[in-house]
């Protein structure tokens, strides 16, 4: 009895000792992503005509720049009447930046700095946008190319992605300039013609910088926003991208003899043998851990948050496990820890009663910092060895973005202005999605993205669907936090 006594006093002391080292690194939890901001001077507010910026915004979005997968369904004409209107409307910003047009309409601004010697500072705005699903349009509230300014709001494709951002950046750009402000250091706006197909814009910008030599202070893209009622915190939270995911398609091909359904073959033919390779895929996952940007995110976070999380957060080598599967469980929070599979097109025989010659799957991968496009390869043949078929790139791959620094001059500019603008915390995140931002990393010391609008979660169904819209609240931030990032960051 007395050996026991020793061992159940023991296993106490010991639990007592966990509870202690458990509650200590929980009060003295600091979060590591975080950089010192307190150093950083921001510029202060400029002034912004919302009204003017309103009615900008809206021409803007009656200009249909849709870019669809079929490149020869675009009107490049409205291309043209998008830069000249960006010419007419701004002609201040204009007369101080020179213009150059490459390939797929993209725009390359340059307004010079007067130390050469600084790293030029490269913003980033798209001008095409997604088309609207055929037959939805009886479900927006205000028609999606009208532009109509209502519920203090600007309505239609575009109006956050990304011309909000477009616009957002002249108005600042032109309120600068009108004032009589200029740069010490260079200022580059970028602005693909073709983002919304990850097309060729962005990659012929890169390519020009790159021949005269420049390597950017940092570039700053779309990608995330303030989430007003993010789940970690429950509050408003201000979310810079650190990274974004590599894209690609795998192809999945099952041949078959064909022939007439009347008479199927044992293995039932070309689709049966597809599904199960596209189970077989589905069903090995790329596993998850807590690692990289989307970590960051809830590391950084977590002195706001619940004490649970925030103990959990400091004490991962003990709550790993629970810490992947609260992240996890949603469908985007599981995205932010692993690299996504998902299986999007199919294609089989061309009639209900005849068998197909060949069966085919698209399966779409967003790839997670720290894997490749070499490891989605041999993990899909590994879960098919042994079924007939092939498997090949539909493209070639986008590999996953460089992750870029939380210390560094660039990070500490960006951070403070939005919190300046915002008023909330600052956490790097991941961009699950992708940008083009990420043609732009071979010219950048690092590579940002973010948005000055607030979003609630919900509201972010909007972009690429139904009733997206910019709040003329919104916009006032968007102007604003351009603004102010262009004198912090170039004076």
């Amino acid at each position: 009895m007395r050996i026991l006594g020793r061992v159940a006093l023991g296993l106490l002391a010991l639990a007592l000792v966990l509870v202690g080292v458990v509650l200590v690194r929980t009060f003295t939890y600091k979060a590591p992503a975080a950089a010192d901001l307190t150093g950083v001077s921001v510029a202060p507010a400029i002034p912004v005509d919302v009204d003017r910026a309103a009615r900008n915004l809206s021409a803007a979005i009656q200009i249909p720049t849709v870019r669809h997968q079929d490149r020869a369904e675009d009107d490049l004409a409205q291309w043209d009447r998008l830069h000249a209107f960006l010419q007419t409307t701004y002609p201040a910003a204009h007369a101080a930046m020179t213009r150059e047009v490459t390939d797929s309409q993209t725009l390359v601004y340059t307004w010079a700095g007067s130390d050469a010697s600084l790293a030029p500072v490269i913003l980033m705005a798209h001008q095409d946008v997604v088309p609207v699903t055929p037959g939805t349009e009886g479900a927006w509230k205000h028609p999606p190319f009208a532009g109509e300014i209502a519920e203090d709001a600007v309505w239609g494709r575009g109006a956050v992605d990304d011309k909000g951002s477009l616009i957002g950046l002249f108005e600042a750009v032109e309120t600068l300039t009108a004032q009589g402000f200029k740069p010490k250091r260079t200022v580059i706006v970028v602005s693909g013609g073709d983002e919304e197909v990850m097309g060729s814009g962005a990659q012929a910008a890169a390519r020009l910088l790159a021949a005269r030599g420049v390597k950017a202070e940092f570039v700053l893209d779309e990608g995330m926003a303030v989430i007003t009622d993010n789940p970690l915190t429950g509050g408003r939270l201000a979310i810079v991208g650190t990274a974004e995911k590599g894209y690609a398609t795998l192809k999945v091909t099952a041949n078959a003899t064909g022939g007439h359904s009347s008479a199927p073959p044992k293995d039932a033919g070309g689709v049966a043998t597809l599904a199960k390779a596209i189970t077989a895929i589905v069903d090995r996952p790329f596993p998850m851990a807590f690692r990289g940007p989307g970590a960051d995110m809830v590391k950084t976070a977590a002195p706001l948050a619940s004490f649970p999380v925030r103990m959990a957060v400091a004490n991962e080598w003990l709550f790993g496990k629970l810490l992947i599967g609260q992240t996890a469980a949603t469908p985007a929070g599981a995205a932010l820890l692993h690299t996504t599979i998902a299986p999007t097109m199919l294609k089989g025989s061309p009639k209900e009663n005849v068998l197909p010659q060949d069966a085919t799957a698209w399966i779409n991968y967003r790839i997670a910092p720290g894997d490749t496009s070499a490891d989605v390869m041999a993990r899909a043949k590994a879960a098919t060895e042994g079924l007939p078929v092939t498997l090949s790139w539909n493209k070639t791959p986008a590999e996953p973005s460089p992750v870029s620094s939380t210390e560094s001059a660039g990070w500490k500019a960006i951070a403070a202005t939005a919190a300046a603008v915002s008023g909330a915390p600052v956490a790097p995140g991941l961009v699950t999605a992708g940008t083009d931002s990420r043609w732009l990393a071979p010219v950048a010391k690092d590579v940002y993205r973010f948005q000055p609008v607030e979003f609630r979660l919900k509201e972010v169904e909007m972009i690429h669907g139904t009733n997206e819209h910019m709040t003329l609240k919104n916009l006032e931030r968007m102007v604003q936090f351009y603004g102010r990032l262009i004198v912090t960051a170039a004076q």
